[in-house]
């Protein structure tokens, strides 16, 4: 039996799949909300209470604000704002694992879009034959809400920009970025959520509790176990790994809140992770060619 402590790459794949675990549980637990309030409250409360987390863990007080590029920071919190707003409103309509499918797009288109191999057209096959499947040619347990589908589309257009923009030099270090990129976006979701209707009961404490449960879920653990985990692995290792979570989050669902898949579907889940662990592996081939 491999000793962990001595195995600095195992231990970081089985942190990572824990961030990925965490962070697709957390999609179960938020749609389990959404019966007793709005989905905007749901998401503006979950990056305000991320946000104040993230800044005791990574000690927001030390930042030096003149060296703060608002600029990207702004940009990131808003495709943040964005990507988490519009997740939400798509998981409200379909099941977990479709949503993120969905979703997962956005960040495949752009590594499709910086990938310049002949392999690129197999991935974009494959990507289109994985949407192709996601519709239930025959009955299944919950058909597809069109809607549903242009919010997940539209987060997955958020998580392209916000990886584009997370790449930007911010003028602090990635996990300050991230606490100020979480405050950016919760200002633009709240004053949306006390308009549609947020009321005073998300502050009690047994109702905060699942609140604090969601953020620390959905961010202060994902977050700060991928960076623990990112010391000890390659962009590679990391990317593939991160493709299997629309897989992830359809077990969640089905585990967590019942929700079944056709065979169709299911093939399509696999057909869409194969495409970006595919992309994913030629992309850091070209990247070591390049550099050779």
């Amino acid at each position: 039996m491999p000793n962990l402590k001595n195995a600095p790459h195992i231990q970081s794949l089985f942190l990572l799949l824990i961030a990925m675990v965490s962070m697709q549980s957390s999609g179960a637990l938020a749609k389990s909300l959404f019966t007793q309030f709005p989905v905007l409250t749901i998401s503006a409360m979950r990056l305000m209470l991320g946000a104040l987390i993230l800044a005791i863990i990574f000690q927001a007080w030390k930042i030096n604000f003149k060296q703060v590029k608002w600029s990207a920071i702004i940009s990131y919190g808003i495709a943040l704002a964005g990507m988490n707003a519009l997740f939400y409103l798509s998981i409200q309509r379909l099941p977990l694992g479709i949503a993120v499918s969905f979703e997962f797009i956005g960040p495949l288109s752009v590594a499709l879009y910086y990938a310049r191999q002949k392999f690129d057209f197999i991935w974009v096959g494959l990507a289109i034959i994985g949407l192709i499947l996601l519709f239930p040619f025959q009955q299944a347990s919950q058909s597809l809400d069109l809607i549903g589908i242009g919010f997940a589309l539209g987060a997955g257009a958020c998580w392209a920009l916000y990886i584009v923009a997370g790449q930007k030099p911010s003028g602090v270090s990635g996990n300050h970025t991230v606490c100020l990129g979480m405050f950016i976006g919760m200002l633009c979701l709240m004053p949306i959520a006390l308009f549609s209707g947020m009321s005073s009961n998300v502050f009690q404490p047994s109702n905060l509790m699942y609140f604090i449960a969601l953020a620390a879920l959905a961010s202060a653990l994902p977050f700060t176990l991928e960076m623990i985990a990112l010391r000890n692995l390659t962009a590679l290792s990391f990317g593939t790994l991160m493709s299997v979570e629309p897989a992830i989050a359809a077990f969640s669902g089905f585990i967590f809140l019942g929700e079944q898949l056709a065979w169709n579907q299911w093939l399509a889940l696999a057909t869409i992770i194969t495409a970006s662990i595919g992309c994913t592996y030629t992309t850091q081939q070209a990247k070591k060619k390049s550099v050779i």
